[in-house]
């Protein structure tokens, strides 16, 4: 047997990703973002999920590219699409009501409670870092049927307590998603490469 080179290695994010990938496989559709999320939503529907619905926040449904998109505002979304709907229908319509089975979200920071933060590192008014802000996030994770987490490994980003809170995963305590009005059953794991020790499942308060 031939010994893996440093060429043929995969490095830690592409074994993320394949991982992120797989979870997909029995899955209707996925709402996903650029990134490591797109690309493990391609991956699955070229080699196991051919059926595999990927939605995105730009409007485009049922999109079918080759390459990765460099934005959700890349042409080729559009083109292969089933059909584009706007910003609005698509929270409201398709992400609001449940339609989407699984999204794929990522944070800076993420709890136990499986609750996220996008928007700053270090106090809110003097920040070490000011990071992009909540995008689509909070209604995502509120009424999409599950959502994954795909996020860094590591103890800068599994932290005890959020420096912000931008999006509610299961809250406080126990029954605050029933008394938002959340209807999706909200982060349901965390993505780790294989061998790597498995980060904590988000789980609700008790």
């Amino acid at each position: 047997m031939t010994e893996a080179t440093d060429a043929t290695q995969a490095s830690t994010g592409e074994l993320q990703t394949i991982v992120a990938a797989r979870l997909l496989t029995q899955a209707r559709s996925v709402f996903i973002g650029v990134g490591r999320p797109s690309t493990a939503a391609l991956l699955a529907r070229m080699v196991h999920n051919p059926d595999l619905v990927l939605v995105y926040e730009s409007g485009t449904i049922g999109a079918k590219p080759y390459h990765v998109p460099l934005s959700i505002g890349d042409g080729e979304l559009a083109e292969t699409a089933d059909t584009v709907v706007s910003v609005p229908e698509m929270f409201n319509y398709w992400i609001g009501t449940g339609r989407v089975q699984v999204a794929f979200l990522g944070a800076a920071q993420v709890d136990r409670h499986g609750n996220l933060n996008s928007t700053v590192i270090g106090d809110y008014g003097h920040p070490r870092t000011r990071l992009p802000g909540a995008g689509g996030a909070p209604e995502i994770a509120s009424f999409c049927q599950e959502v994954v987490v795909i996020a860094p490994h590591s103890p800068r980003t599994f932290v005890e307590r959020l420096d912000f809170r931008t999006t509610v995963g299961f809250g406080d305590a126990a029954g605050d998603r029933e008394r938002l009005g959340f209807t999706g059953k909200g982060p349901t794991s965390a993505c780790s490469p294989p061998g790597n020790p498995t980060p904590p499942t988000p789980r609700r308060p008790s």
